[in-house]
């Protein structure tokens, strides 16, 4: 080994960082959303437009390969690398970067705790042609959340939300899918429901919507055809809505006097 090889060998590393890069479909519109969302709530920056980095430890590195399988679940694609950076960006740009980002991060949260606690009178917007999560959350917001809760039904895009209202499943809505949680369950965590009968339901919702057989709960095919009746009978989202909502009653008495 010459000089100038054992002086380089001899040169301390830099940091070892994770670098998630990813390519998503065009569709679901909700899909690129939720990433963004889900990279920032583990903790990564960007550094170019699809690719996040994250120092490399053993937890991120299994957060990030959870939310590789669910982006190549819907179409995606994920490359992860471990990488040290020597030219274009350096670790203190990078500490930086990441500072900013818990700031802004712990601003929004305190914005969202707020947000959660929502004055009665709202108006809650969604898609129209409303089904299985659309219908059960339209229930659990009227019932647990804000029981004067007017909806409104508008196209899946292009809608511009109106002061005071409040949208839910759909494009960049206040509440919608979460990492791998549908709209039903985001709304009972965000609101702080610790209901183990809604907690029941929520599974179910989750399995029908997201088609992915994650709880296994043998009501959920019972309740999937029930759905099915209630859109194939009712062509408006209200009756759609009236009618589920009181199977939805049933189906939260059965699950809690069952825990009881």
């Amino acid at each position: 080994m010459n000089d100038a090889t054992e002086a380089s060998a001899q040169e301390p590393r830099g940091r070892r960082w994770l670098l998630f890069i990813h390519q998503l479909p065009p569709k679901p519109d909700y899909l690129r959303v939720k990433t963004r969302r889900r990279l920032r709530r583990i903790g990564a920056v960007a550094i170019k437009q699809t690719v996040y980095a994250l120092p490399a430890t053993d937890e991120a590195f299994e957060d990030l390969q959870w939310l590789r399988q669910e982006i190549e679940a819907d179409g995606g694609s994920v490359v992860i690398a471990e990488a040290e950076f020597v030219e274009g960006i350096s670790d203190e740009e990078l500490d930086a970067m990441l500072a900013t980002e818990r700031a802004e991060s712990s601003g929004e949260s305190e914005e969202r705790v707020a947000a959660d606690k929502v004055k009665p009178g709202r108006t809650w917007v969604t898609r129209t042609g409303v089904h299985v999560d659309r219908i059960s959350s339209a229930w659990l917001i009227q019932r647990f959340i804000d029981n004067q809760a007017r909806f409104k039904f508008v196209p899946a895009r292009g809608y511009r939300p109106k002061s005071g209202e409040i949208r839910f499943d759909m494009f960049e809505a206040e509440y919608t899918h979460v990492g791998q949680d549908c709209t039903f369950q985001t709304l009972v965590r965000r609101f702080g429901l610790r209901d183990r009968a809604l907690a029941a339901i929520g599974e179910i919702i989750h399995d029908i919507d997201c088609k992915d057989d994650r709880y296994h709960r043998p009501e959920t095919a019972g309740v999937a055809g029930l759905i099915r009746g209630i859109v194939q009978t009712h062509d408006t989202d209200r009756a759609r809505i009236e009618r589920g909502s009181a199977a939805l009653d049933d189906l939260y008495e059965y699950f809690r006097k069952r825990r009881s």
